[in-house]
């Protein structure tokens, strides 16, 4: 009886566990901060645990959604408490539940106030997260959207550096003003559908193509911000850089992810004419940002800035495979996804433990660091190899789909060229990361602050190792991965498929031409 209650209802346990243990920890150990750290590991740990069961759960065969849930909320039905799960999400469930435990840990002497806060913070923050990941009525998927923002306003407004309260309000009023735009499209398409905010009856709708053009630039405004893509990315380096330690490892490491989720999940399939039109337009957008991020990434002195630039980079390839409209593409976007939290994630953990040491992060205040810490040192050459795509490790697998397919899209103009530009974004990326290595690692060492300072504690170790061991992992062994998630990226771009398949001769639809990149046009309706 007892495990049936689980197993019948899990998605709604891997999601509100870490709500009930903040809860917990508010209204019973408020002031207790040892008490508050091993409950909210111990949290964090079921919480992995549950999603493990989901992992091993799922059939990929079908793509489908599974582990459904699904009860009547309010408005007659029209809205729903509907969570469902298949294989681009499960990845990103397990994305958030592996780095929470691993992110709790690494406070454990870095934080040295209102623990039990910050804790309790955290875990609300990784509901809001899964809830995201896993909604499919759109209500309640903007209600987790939403939430997400106050506990991490919080974490960087109360617990970051000397600007933290700038960082933070930025990072509120941008996330804040494109979720109103995504508000009104909804409203829009949940009167379209007739009163209904599920997401199936939503991808039944036929709109025309200027409908879906206004509805698609409203969603895809929100997601943008998230990723964030160029132009949009400016409120990235602030919250990274005056984040702590944790709140920057969250921010890279799944946060980024809730934007081209989005894309992915509805932007894309709820509006297939908008998104082939749009592809062009999103595909230059993400070229830019993959160069772009590499540049200003080059010149920074401060090491956290240099990831936090970093991140828009490799954003842009997810943004540039999804907008491929290839499955391998979408596939090799979704990997990276992973991908990124992983080695960014590790990143960011390893300037943290540098700076609790030294209290810096300038460049120039380091050197001949691996004489001294050579774990340290090692374990940082893995993550930043991986960062920058090294075959072997898992940044690799990811970027090398994204820019298959994207060369191989019949629905990309320029699509070669643009493989061409995005490839010179992994040159610079491997430049600026060795660059960093170099001035921070090797050489004698030129700082008398820095001699004596030891490596890797116990605790450091068993929060690096797992994410050494998914690098390796991911880069030798990718089905892992690809094999939960090719279905499901399938069925999200059969609306796109219908349409490139679909005769050219109904009498209820006008026409939308697309210049293909040989010159050839290809002619798709505006319904569905």
């Amino acid at each position: 009886m007892g495990l049936s209650l689980v197993t019948d209802h899990i998605l709604s346990w891997v999601t509100f566990l870490p709500l009930a243990g903040a809860l917990l920890i508010l209204l019973l150990v408020p002031r207790r901060a040892t008490a508050a750290f091993w409950t909210a590991m111990g949290v964090a740990l079921a919480d992995l645990g549950l999603s493990l069961m989901l992992w091993f759960g799922y059939d990929p065969g079908p793509g489908t959604d599974q582990f459904t849930e699904r009860v009547a909320w309010f408005m007659n039905g029209g809205v729903q408490y509907h969570l469902a799960l298949d294989g681009i999400s499960l990845v990103l469930v397990m994305l958030t539940t592996i780095l929470g435990p691993l992110v709790i840990l690494s406070t454990r002497k870095a934080l040295k106030d209102r623990v039990p806060l910050f804790v309790a913070m955290y875990l609300l923050l990784q509901t809001a997260m899964i809830g995201t990941f896993l909604a499919r009525d759109m209500l309640l998927f903007y209600v987790f959207w939403e939430l997400m923002l106050i506990p991490m306003y919080f974490i960087i407004g109360i617990w970051g550096g000397q600007r933290r309260i700038y960082a933070a309000v930025k990072f509120f009023i941008f996330t804040m003003a494109g979720s109103v735009f995504m508000l009104v499209a909804i409203l829009y398409c949940y009167f379209k559908a007739g009163g209904s905010m599920a997401l199936a009856d939503w991808l039944q709708l036929e709109l025309g193509f200027q409908e879906q053009i206004w509805l698609f630039v409203a969603f895809a405004l929100a997601f943008a911000i998230k990723v964030p893509l160029w132009p949009l990315h400016t409120w990235l380096p602030d919250a990274h850089v005056e984040a702590p330690t944790a709140g920057s490892v969250v921010l890279a490491g799944v946060l980024l992810k809730m934007g081209t989720y989005g894309l992915l999940r509805f932007a894309i399939p709820l509006f297939p004419d908008a998104a082939v039109a749009s592809a062009p337009v999103m595909a230059i957008l993400a070229v830019i940002g993959i160069i772009f991020g590499a540049l200003v990434a080059w010149v920074q002195t401060d090491v956290k800035k240099l990831v936090a630039y970093s991140s828009v980079s490799h954003l842009g390839f997810v943004v540039l495979g999804l907008f491929s409209l290839t499955a391998q593409g979408m596939a090799g976007g979704v990997f990276q996804m992973l991908a990124h939290g992983l080695s960014t994630g590790g990143l960011f953990l390893l300037v943290g433990i540098i700076y609790e040491r030294r209290h810096t992060r300038e460049m120039s205040d380091f050197g001949g660091l691996a004489h001294g810490m050579p774990g340290y040192a090692t374990v940082f050459m893995i993550t930043m190899l991986a960062s920058v795509g090294l075959p072997g490790l898992c940044g690799f697998i990811g970027e090398f789909m994204i820019l298959l397919g994207t060369f191989s899209s019949q629905l990309l103009p320029h699509s070669k060229l643009m493989v061409v530009l995005a490839s010179t974004g992994i040159i610079l990326g491997a430049v600026y990361m060795l660059w960093l290595y170099q001035k921070v690692f090797l050489g004698p060492v030129r700082n008398e602050k820095n001699k004596g300072l030891p490596d890797l504690s116990l605790r450091e170790w068993v929060v690096l190792v797992p994410l050494v061991v998914f690098m390796f992992w991911l880069g030798v062994g990718p089905g892992l991965v690809l094999d939960k998630v090719e279905s499901s990226v399938e069925r999200v771009l059969e609306p796109i498929t219908a349409l490139h398949d679909a005769p050219a001769d109904h009498h209820d639809s006008h026409d939308h031409a697309v210049v293909l990149p040989d010159g050839d046009v290809m002619t798709t309706e505006v319904k569905r």
